[in-house]
């Protein structure tokens, strides 16, 4: 999702993003011209017009607030009953102000199949199509206008039927892939707490108990407990090696599970995110540069989550051209405090470190805005390398 459109069943967070789906919404408002311009030229008294304007406003307040709570846990029976007020005015306003408002009903019907499951908007939208060539009937001049509007709101309504089958699925989608993103997480974290219990469970328990031997023997044998000590050296050394061999696939994290693990880790902590839509292009790049860079996002989201206190995080991933030829350019940029846990620790220091080793650079520092942090590695150029931005 992008910072001003919303996606496929998320709802807004902000401002802008209101104004986007407010617009979306309301563009399909401009069918309600026939009924405006019939208030306008219309012929009707004063008092008439008023009583127009304020039906029409409140019509079209109702229906606007019954497709933004759609979705929002709302029992079918409040639907129904919100449908059941749409029904009435536009039988109201069609019956004592002419055929024009006719059109009312095209609405009643889109916002059924929006609003309501397919099982029940089966049954109301053409009950809403059925009312409307009643009314039609019974208003003089309507039925010229009732072809013109029964088809629109027969393949209107079923149409939203689909679309909103559509956003359920996707909000689904969207939580499975949580759920087996977080499943998969356990899944490696008790994997590792396995391969580590094996690792050192034998290792710490003979020093324990080579220990417990050296301080027994101490007082009248220090040859005994010296060599004692030396096993213990050993043993540890060993262990140490152990662990390094076991973690050496886990210290070597990739770029794209980075960047999904950056989209949940913003999301969770309500930071609206703008990440690379495309998997990343990581031709030439070397193993040891992806695992940097892999690193240097990882640190970045961290530091964005836990001290920065922004509402929005922009990640951006392209090659550039520079003096000392072509790079792949991680950028991490927000627009919180400026704080990133206190000025350069631990983690940026690692991270300088790790990208020197594969040749790249490191910078990191505030903005007008927020904080950027920028990670550089060497990129050889391909014909197909293009920026990409998120």
């Amino acid at each position: 999702m992008s910072g001003t459109g919303v996606g496929i069943g998320q709802r807004p967070e902000n401002i802008r993003q209101r104004l986007v789906k407010l617009l979306w919404t309301g563009i399909w408002l401009v069918y309600l011209s026939a009924p405006a311009t019939d208030l306008l030229h219309g012929g009707h008294s004063t008092g008439v017009r008023i009583l127009g304007w304020i039906g029409l406003c409140a019509f079209v307040t109702w229906y606007m607030l019954l497709l933004f709570r759609t979705g929002r846990g709302e029992r079918n029976s409040v639907v129904l009953a919100s449908l059941g007020v749409l029904a009435a005015q536009s039988t109201v306003l069609a019956l004592t102000l002419g055929r024009e408002w006719l059109v009312l009903f095209v609405y009643v019907s889109i916002a059924s199949g929006a609003a309501l499951p397919l099982r029940m908007a089966r049954w109301t939208i053409p009950g809403a199509c059925a009312l409307m060539t009643l009314i039609a009937l019974a208003t003089p001049g309507g039925k010229e206008f009732l072809a013109g509007l029964l088809i629109p709101a027969l393949l209107g309504g079923f149409a939203m039927t689909g679309v909103r089958e559509l956003v359920r699925t996707t909000v689904a989608l969207r939580e499975a892939r949580a759920t087996v993103a977080q499943l998969a997480a356990n899944e490696e974290r008790l994997r590792l707490a396995r391969d580590l219990h094996d690792l050192l469970g034998h290792s710490l328990s003979l020093i324990t108990l080579k220990s417990e031997l050296a301080g027994r023997m101490l007082p009248a044998h220090p040859d005994k407990a010296a060599q004692q000590v030396a096993d213990i050296e050993q043993v540890s050394r060993q262990a140490l090696v152990d662990v390094r061999e076991a973690v050496t696939g886990y210290r070597r994290p990739r770029l794209a599970a980075e960047l999904a693990g950056a989209k949940v880790a913003l999301t969770a902590a309500g930071v609206v995110a703008a990440l690379p839509a495309a998997e990343p292009d990581l031709t030439g790049v070397t193993e040891d540069s992806e695992t940097a860079l892999a690193w240097a996002l990882r640190e970045a989201i961290t530091n964005v989550v836990r001290h920065s206190g922004a509402g929005r995080c922009t990640v951006e991933l392209l090659r550039r051209q520079t003096l000392d030829g072509p790079v792949l350019e991680l950028s991490v940029e927000d627009n919180g405090s400026g704080d990133q846990g206190g000025g350069p620790g631990n983690g940026l220091t690692g991270l300088t470190e790790r990208l020197e080793k594969a040749g790249g650079t490191l910078d990191a520092g505030g903005t007008r805005h927020g904080f950027r942090l920028t990670a550089r590695v060497p990129a050889p150029a391909t014909e197909t390398a293009v920026e990409s931005a998120p």
